[in-house]
């Protein structure tokens, strides 16, 4: 019980999209899980969006089996499997993560042992074997348990087929994290963006571990191609959302790398940015707390400021050779 209720401490602090993400780097306490409750959301044609604590799932019914779109924390394993067995029976074939935070692959270690296939972009792999750092509360996730790693992994894009039933998997480079993965369900008209979209809140763009604003706006940018005014977007956080949604997410995110785009223009220092509150207009809508608001001016800062390092001279010459 001690190891589970650090995991979940830990898990927290390198949250994603939600409050818990918007906290000083003192650790929170472990939230009460027995007092979670799981809310679904019809989304038609067997789809369904499933919330309770941590990011957005998404349930894909097929003939033969369910397709599930991360998976919150380890501790609501009981409650999410009882809330997708009143909607059907069938066995939860693939378990796929759209990003390497605690809050959406919590559940890969005991969703596994109940059959899943985890399966997810190479880097989120990597980040949960290797163990990450977060970039603005220097809080360190260590490796993940071998058991809770994805046992499929995929570049680029990937296609799940089940009976009556296809995800299209595909890749975002440095949007939220350098191994972000959105999840097309066509025939049902259902988009699950992990955090590269959060509903009417900031994202946090995680630039420690491969994030960046540009991504982010380029996620927007090929979520726009495939949706209509009829499609249902399950947001990484938030409430359902639909394209009117999505268009003004984007709009604040433009707007957001054009103001700052100047500031670092102009040498100013993170410290400098925070203070002169560049988005004071969009936090009414935007930043629940005080601290979100800051929190996103020196993600965005980071995103356009922060150069990568250069190899030495001798390594790029041996690379290219």
């Amino acid at each position: 019980m001690h190891k589970m209720k650090l995991a979940v401490v830990v898990a927290l602090m390198a949250l994603s999209g939600g409050v818990f993400a918007q906290t000083p780097a003192a650790t929170p306490p472990p939230p009460d899980f027995s007092k979670v409750e799981i809310k679904t959301t019809d989304l038609g044609d067997d789809v369904y969006m499933l919330e309770g604590q941590g990011g957005n799932v998404t349930v894909a019914v097929a003939r033969d089996g369910i397709i599930m779109v991360d998976s919150e924390f380890a501790p609501l394993h009981d409650k999410i499997k009882d809330a997708i067995v009143l909607v059907s029976k069938q066995p939860i074939k693939y378990l796929i993560n759209t990003h390497f935070h605690g809050d959406h692959t919590g559940g890969n270690e005991p969703f596994a042992k109940d059959g899943a296939t985890v399966v997810a972009e190479v880097n989120v792999k990597n980040r949960l074997a290797a163990g990450t750092t977060n970039g603005l509360t220097g809080a360190k996730t260590p490796p993940a348990a071998p058991d809770a790693l994805p046992s499929k992994t995929y570049t680029g894009a990937f296609k799940l087929r089940l009976n009556g039933r296809v995800a299209d998997l595909k890749h975002i480079a440095n949007a939220h994290t350098d191994g972000d993965t959105y999840v097309w369900f066509k025939t049902a008209n259902v988009l699950s963006t992990g955090d590269t979209f959060t509903n009417g809140r900031y994202p946090n763009i995680d630039f420690a571990n491969g994030g960046n604003i540009k991504g982010m706006i380029a996620a927007t940018d090929v979520y726009l191609k495939l949706v209509n005014a009829r499609t249902r977007i399950v947001p990484g956080h938030g409430p359902i959302a639909d394209k009117a949604a999505l268009i003004d997410y984007r709009t604040m995110l433009l707007t957001a790398r054009d103001r700052m785009a100047k500031l670092v223009k102009d040498g100013k220092s993170e410290d400098d940015v925070v203070a002169a509150k560049p988005f004071a207009d969009l936090d009414a809508k935007w930043a629940p707390t005080e601290l979100a608001g800051k929190n996103f001016i020196r993600v965005v800062w980071h995103s356009l400021a922060d150069r990568p390092e250069k190899k030495p001279l001798l390594k790029r010459i041996l690379h290219r050779s």
